[in-house]
């Protein structure tokens, strides 16, 4: 079944020119903001690593990566999902220290997403790291960053509406925070998707804190790949979209796991065989840097600014038709 929906009466705000140039000016000056505020430095990233080093991330641990063989090399390379775990070794590597980070571009190819307003086979997120130290591996520290992400993604939409006055969207700085456990048992009833909409519309800006592990009921609020969010100190920031009349989630973060957690987390997901491959072994026997990082999607981002109704209007990617029929009938310019 489709799920692409256009709201009623929807038209873009901009022509396609000046589409263009609203994206390069969104993606620019947040850059900035958000590099400045978290003191990261720009560095190159890979496409593809080989399926051996581990360095992939299993996002929901169902998801297939897009595998070729390189004969050159004479291994198989996958093309990333994220480059949650590389970003952790490229800082060692780099030799980044406490309080500097890394951000770079990361676009993958998620072949088995479900196509809607928000989602894309074509990923496109500003993937970044930090060092840490252990007494700032605290709750505080996390809602600390997520505020000034929040702060970063607020200034640069107030900078784009004076750049570009037909854009109307405003968003909130004032984050609410709450954990998984906290939703369940304040909307009992609700799926995990219901909970978050419920909650960001009456907050508008969130934090939803504490995704991985098993919640009361038995099941987890959504699944974390055990390898590198600590699930007990990590989380999503959501704003609210009056356009969608849907939470859009922007960024998936947290703090990273320590040799502990990683231990834990792998029993938890009966994952226990990946303690054999390089970038495990090196985590658990404490010679990564402890760190804070996630990603923020640079699509969703424009999408939401911009007060588009589909992520293709601000990213070129492959539809199916009904898609592109339903985009076609209601005036929506996919790219």
């Amino acid at each position: 079944m489709n799920k692409v929906r256009i709201p009623e009466g929807y038209a873009p705000s901009l022509d396609a020119y000046n589409t263009q140039k609203a994206i390069a000016y969104i993606k620019q000056t947040f850059q900035q903001e958000f590099s400045d505020a978290l003191h990261l430095k720009r560095v190159s990233a890979p496409l593809f690593v080989t399926e051996e080093s581990g360095l992939n991330d299993n996002l929901n641990g169902y998801e297939r990566p897009v595998s070729f063989d390189v004969p050159a090399v004479g291994e198989n390379a996958q093309v990333v999902h994220s480059l949650a775990k590389w970003k952790r070794l490229a800082l060692k590597r780099y030799g980044f220290t406490v309080g500097n980070g890394l951000y770079t571009d990361m676009n993958a190819i998620r072949r088995d997403e479900e196509l809607d307003n928000l989602h894309s086979i074509y990923v496109d997120q500003w993937d970044w790291e930090k060092v840490i130290t252990r007494e700032t591996r605290t709750l505080d520290y996390l809602k600390l960053i997520v505020s000034a992400i929040v702060d970063a993604i607020c200034n640069t939409c107030d900078r784009l509406r004076v750049r570009f006055p037909q854009l109307r969207t405003e968003l909130c700085r004032e984050v609410a925070f709450v954990t998984t456990q906290e939703l369940e048992d304040r909307y009992p009833d609700y799926t995990a998707k219901e909970r978050e909409d419920a909650f960001v519309k009456e907050h508008k800006t969130a934090f939803i804190m504490q995704i991985g592990g098993k919640l009361k009921s038995g099941k987890p609020h959504d699944g974390r790949a055990p390898d590198y969010d600590d699930w007990n100190l990590n989380g999503d920031i959501f704003f609210w979209d009056d356009l969608l009349n849907c939470a859009i989630e922007i960024s998936s973060m947290g703090i990273r796991v320590d040799a502990e957690s990683l231990d834990r987390q792998l029993t938890l997901a009966g994952c226990d065989d990946r303690r054999s491959l390089p970038f495990h072994k090196m985590l658990l026997e404490g010679e990564l840097p402890l760190t804070i990082g996630g990603g923020i999607g640079q699509s969703r981002l424009c999408m939401l600014m911009m007060g588009c109704a589909h992520i293709g209007e601000v990213q070129s990617s492959i539809w199916d038709a009904e898609t592109v029929r339903v985009c076609e009938a209601a005036g929506v310019r996919l790219l």
